[in-house]
């Protein structure tokens, strides 16, 4: 019905307008437009204009921001429920790729499932946190070590599966998702420092010994050679220039050629001359390093950690320790993928397949954090409701 001092209806579609973007965290949102529009416009350069990749992101923002819109209506209640039919199908579905999975690239990752083609292990990056949260909510007040061993075996479980796969990468952002919920839910610093003192004794020795365990014909057991050679190539990228150290040399000499001010929009030889692989997805941070310079690249970090503060606020003043869990980890993980991202691009760690988070071309990560965003801001909506 118009109303009559409104002829228009001009007040029902302010109204409509209210109610669709209110479900939305606006500090949060903000900062995520502004990491999209940085996106588009390194996607842009890297495909040299208005490519079929561009308008493909697009649509894929569309996508994500669709996810985000409607995951940010449920309320902590509803991912309660949800948390274990999640973990349990995203369970089945892994053992469904380790069983009957299409094998791509040398990786069986895929699943068909008739009308469409899924990657089950993208899911396990929200199933897992979910599943962890509601476990520690159902055991709040009285948890003891017992309880910690039962999630990590809940979490080393698809870990296992998709490093089998293999898809490290994905595996290690997993596992990340995971052991965030057991740090914020209270894991002793004391089982923590015999695990890093481990990994520093191997960091060492993988550093000392290279030549001997870089070496042909040296079996690393629980690394694949693949993997083995991305180690090793990081250590010494010139070994091989041409081929496995081709991606490290390019992506450092593109973020060290920016400079301060960077070469300009549109104007990097790196990017443009075709040096960079993979510039619009894994190492799309190269194009834009080279043509942003150190002062672009604060301001990224500058947004990302604005990012972060907003998760960790949310999750700050979230009510129940389901929420608290889910929320802190959801925002750790949006740091692991920054985090690992620039440091494979610029050189110090081995090349993963992480995308740069809002900004890489692809529609399952973007879906994820999506997914993940539009979580947080449901926690940040219904931060007054009290949980059973």
């Amino acid at each position: 019905m118009i109303d009559r001092a409104d002829p228009f209806g001009r007040i029902a579609w302010r109204s409509l307008l209210w109610r669709t973007f209110a479900v939305f965290d606006a500090p949060m949102l903000l900062i995520l437009a502004l990491l999209a529009g940085i996106g588009l416009m390194a996607m842009y350069s890297a495909g040299g204009g208005f490519d079929g990749r561009f308008a493909d992101q697009l649509r894929n923002y569309g996508i994500a921001l669709a996810a985000m819109w409607l995951v940010a209506q449920f309320p902590p209640q509803t991912l309660m429920r949800l948390a274990v039919p999640a973990y349990v199908l995203g369970l089945a579905l892994l053992f469904g790729v380790e069983f009957a999975g299409e094998t791509a690239k040398g990786a069986t990752r895929w699943l068909n499932v008739g009308f469409t083609r899924i990657q089950p292990s993208e899911m396990m990056k929200i199933a897992v946190p979910l599943m962890l949260a509601w476990y520690f909510h159902k055991h709040q007040g009285w948890l003891r070590i017992r309880d910690f061993i039962v999630a990590g075996v809940l979490m080393l479980l698809p870990f296992g599966l998709i490093v089998l796969q293999p898809d490290l990468g994905t595996a290690l952002l997993v596992f990340g998702a995971g052991f965030f919920v057991l740090f914020f839910a209270g894991l002793s610093f004391r089982l923590l420092i015999p695990v890093a003192l481990v990994g520093a004794i191997c960091v060492g020795s993988l550093v000392a010994f290279e030549d001997t365990l870089c070496a042909d014909g040296v079996d690393w057991v629980v690394l694949h050679d693949y993997q083995k050679h991305r180690v090793c190539t990081l250590l010494d990228p010139g070994s091989d220039p041409l081929g496995k150290g081709f991606h490290t040399i390019q992506s450092t000499i593109a973020v060290g050629s920016g400079g301060t001010l960077g070469k300009g929009f549109m104007q990097g030889t790196q990017t443009h001359l075709d040096f960079i692989p993979e510039r619009t997805t894994d190492f799309i941070f190269a194009v834009y390093a080279e043509e942003f310079g150190l002062v672009g690249n604060l301001v990224l970090l500058v947004l990302y950690s604005l990012l972060l503060l907003r998760g960790l606020a949310i999750a700050g003043n979230a009510p129940t320790l389901f929420s608290r869990l889910v929320a802190g980890s959801l925002t750790m993980v949006f740091f692991v993928y920054a985090f690992v991202n620039m440091g494979m691009v610029s050189g110090i760690l081995p090349v993963v397949g992480v995308p740069l988070p809002f900004m890489s071309y692809g529609g399952t990560a973007l879906l994820t954090l999506g997914v993940a965003a539009g979580m947080l801001m449901g926690i940040q909506r219904y931060r007054s409701t009290v949980q059973g």
